[in-house]
């Protein structure tokens, strides 16, 4: 079904979501009302129906519990009658790197055998979990290995959610886990206040508490669109939000989109998260060809609705991401037009200046340290704050832009040919 707004590009024959083999239904994923309802129609009485709700939301949120046999203070016949009707969701991990800077990055396959990626990234005050919300993507920004492929389908709400919670598994952030945690140091930023994970200080022999997580932030910046599976990331958003659930604060979780302008006031509203735009040019000529999307939704019209987006303020600033391209966006002129269009629009902005990260075929080189700096200052002389990201997990393909769930050599002609394919797919 194509989302309602302005002008909506939206590919067809998209892959339905999976079915289980067994046809057993996930779990995970379930508000808590599509839970009760669950419950009900596999047997539970509805008087019992918000008690058993509340345990089973527990045990997978709370608990991390990946087996409905761990259900402890839930009767045996009626586990054996969840079991013989549901399982409790988790991705496959296919393989699990880590990065020689911290950085882990897993591969993971559901149940229909397709495949996405997702990656955490420790830092000193705060641990990011970059999730993603489709199989290959929409769009076809130049720079981008993801945006090299097809479209396969949307992720659901469990797959989503399942990103979140086989990273807490594979960090032992679950009660009685084994996540090694350290006291947090003051601070008054309130991009980095809240529980931390302080790598190299961590005293062994920890528990889990939820003052103490390792995983502090998720970034929808992984695979695919966001707003174009909004429905999906919404409903998996809410859950992780959920203060009985996995709790983060929605300050602490960003939504990127590359500019898919009709959905961007439902996302302030619906969801409620800070915003990231993936901007990356000033000019119509430029990000028309490393954003395509922005034939649809030009420069002004994006940032008129990033000026509209609900809740945006000096507290809570609108992030906009530009990749550094050696020669293609990266000159004094191009760093003053973005402080005029910030300007312009009176937005509370930051920009990330992000370093290019090279992947087999690409066609862009990385500005160089002496371009990015320049570009920076420019940005941070006018009063706008323009940190330069330093990249993270480059040597296991892990770092923004390099995500996709195999490698392959890719021509100039064979890009051109997929981003044709892909831009004639798309209906108004």
């Amino acid at each position: 079904m194509q989302i309602p707004g302005l002008v909506d590009p939206t590919p067809v024959a998209r892959k339905p979501a999976p079915a289980r083999a067994d046809g057993k239904r996930a779990l995970l994923g379930l508000s808590r009302e599509q839970l009760r309802e669950a419950l009900v129609t596999a047997g539970i009485p509805e008087k019992q129906s918000k008690m058993r709700t509340q345990q089973v939301w527990n045990w997978i949120y709370q608990r991390g519990a990946t087996e409905i046999e761990s259900f402890a203070n839930i009767s045996r016949d009626t586990r054996a009658l969840l079991d013989s009707q549901f399982v409790v969701g988790r991705p496959e991990i296919v393989t699990a790197q880590v990065s020689t800077d911290g950085t882990r990055k897993w591969l993971l396959r559901f149940d229909d055998g397709e495949e996405a990626e997702c990656v955490f990234i420790p830092d000193a005050y705060r641990g990011t979990l970059c999730v993603s919300s489709q199989v290959g993507c929409t769009l076809n920004c130049r720079f981008c290995f993801t945006g090299t492929m097809k479209l396969v389908r949307n992720l659901t709400p469990a797959e989503i959610v399942g990103q979140v919670m086989l990273a807490r598994d594979a960090l032992g952030e679950w009660p009685n886990g084994t996540a090694t945690l350290a006291p947090l140091p003051d601070t008054d930023d309130p991009d980095e206040d809240g529980p931390a994970w302080i790598p190299g200080h961590n005293q062994p022999g920890s528990n889990y508490t939820a003052e103490g997580r390792m995983l502090t932030n998720i970034v929808m910046m992984g695979m695919g669109e966001p707003l174009y599976n909004f429905e999906n990331v919404r409903d998996a958003l809410a859950i992780v939000m959920d203060g009985d659930g996995l709790g983060l604060s929605k300050r602490r979780i960003t939504l990127s989109t590359s500019g898919v302008v009709p959905m961007m006031a439902r996302a302030g509203t619906e969801i409620g998260v800070n915003l990231a735009v993936s901007l990356h040019a000033v000019t119509k000529e430029i990000r028309d060809e490393i954003v395509p999307i922005n034939k649809k939704y030009g420069i002004e019209e994006l940032l008129a609705a990033c000026a509209a987006y609900p809740g945006a303020n000096n507290a809570r600033r609108i992030t906009f991401e530009y990749v550094m391209l050696k020669d293609k966006n990266d000159s004094d002129q191009e760093a003053r037009e973005l402080v005029r269009l910030i300007r312009k629009y009176d937005l509370p902005a930051k920009v990330n200046l992000i370093p290019f990260n090279p992947w087999p075929g690409s066609i862009y080189e990385t500005s160089t340290p002496e371009r990015v700096s320049a570009f920076s200052n420019i940005i941070f002389n006018s009063g706008i704050s323009a940190p330069v990201r330093r990249p993270r997990g480059r040597d296991i393909m892990a770092a923004c832009g390099q995500l996709k769930s195999s490698s392959e050599k890719i021509t100039r002609a064979e890009l051109d040919r997929r981003a044709a394919e892909k831009e004639a797919e798309w209906v108004d």
